[in-house]
């Protein structure tokens, strides 16, 4: 089956559950394609958990889920060694980071150390106990979900080191008129709110990552990823631009969303649409900005005042 044949099967399940969801569901795809990590973030009620669980479900694998709240400590995620008095001897206690998804719930109730307990393992698919370096499962993916209204107190937001190490953040935003009245006719009665099914697997999520290491970049198109990138660290309302690492992340970003659009090559419209989602969440607004502005705002202009390249070609012979 081709990826998008993949790809329909997990919108159909998906819309079992939600509607109105196509384009999170591609994003979410382009993701786990190029192994990387999602924050959900959007007003209660919108279906962030839901959606993250039915991910797990459809793509099969190992599942783990871990609800923040303020008590949570780093041990409680990463696992730790605990005395056997049987044995004599110090055992390992696996944590939820053992897993192959997992689902951060409300991440944003955790405290700071806690919340970095996810760095290594985010970053490099392994944890550290005791000295002692323990590699996760492959692949590893963290679908963590967080909402903006929340009071500050018991609230912690995520540090700009966390927040870089997702690959994604996707506002799933309300639904409209027409999708909400979807919505109530499938929450009626016994409907199938439960009937999400596995219909993909970890053999077939390898595959397609094999696949996406094919798609050509011509370096017309790497030059202009450079160019967003570099003017999110000039611009007049920003302190704190993307980094190297949100970089390598648009380029993939937008290696998957050629892939699952059917093309062999990445063209710079490929580029234009994946960069809000993979940019907006790792600049930081000076005071001037957050006054005037907000991010999503300042990447839009970001992107209408940074010249698209008409002549990308697709030529084999650069790497």
């Amino acid at each position: 089956m081709s990826v998008a044949g993949y790809l329909n099967d997990l919108k159909q399940e998906i819309g079992k559950v939600l509607v109105g969801q196509e384009e999170v569901i591609d994003l979410i795809f382009i993701s786990i394609i190029q192994k990387g990590h999602i924050l959900f973030e959007s007003v209660p009620g919108t279906g962030k958990t839901v959606l993250a669980k039915s991910i797990s479900k459809v793509l099969g694998g190992d599942f783990s889920r871990v609800q923040f709240t303020p008590d949570v400590l780093p041990t409680d995620i990463t696992g730790m060694n605990i005395y056997n008095p049987k044995t004599q001897a110090f055992e390992l206690n696996r944590g939820p980071v053992m897993t192959n998804i997992l689902l951060d719930d409300e991440i944003n109730r955790a405290t700071p150390r806690t919340q970095s307990a996810l760095l290594e393992v985010m970053e490099e698919g392994q944890v550290t106990i005791d000295g002692v370096t323990h590699p996760v499962d492959s692949p590893f993916i963290v679908l963590a979900t967080q909402n903006p209204i929340e009071s500050k107190q018991g609230t912690f937001d995520l540090p700009e080191a966390q927040m870089d190490r997702f690959f994604l953040k996707i506002d799933l935003g309300y639904p409209s008129f027409e999708n909400e009245r979807m919505m109530l006719d499938l929450h009626r009665g016994d409907g199938p709110r439960d009937a999400v099914n596995q219909v993909l697997s970890l053999d077939i999520i390898r595959e397609v990552q094999a696949e996406a290491e094919k798609i050509h970049i011509n370096r017309t198109v790497k030059d202009y990823i450079i160019n967003l990138i570099h003017r999110t660290r000039s611009h007049e309302h920003i302190a704190l631009g993307a980094s190297p690492r949100g970089t390598i992340a648009l380029m993939q970003a937008a290696i998957g969303a050629a892939l699952i659009n059917g093309r062999d090559y990445v063209t710079p419209d490929d580029v234009k649409y994946i960069a809000p989602y993979v940019l907006t969440h790792r600049i930081v607004l000076n005071i001037e900005g957050m006054t005037l502005t907000s991010e999503k705002e300042v990447m839009e202009r970001i992107l209408r005042s940074t010249e698209v390249p008409v002549e990308y070609g697709v030529e084999r012979d650069e790497v």
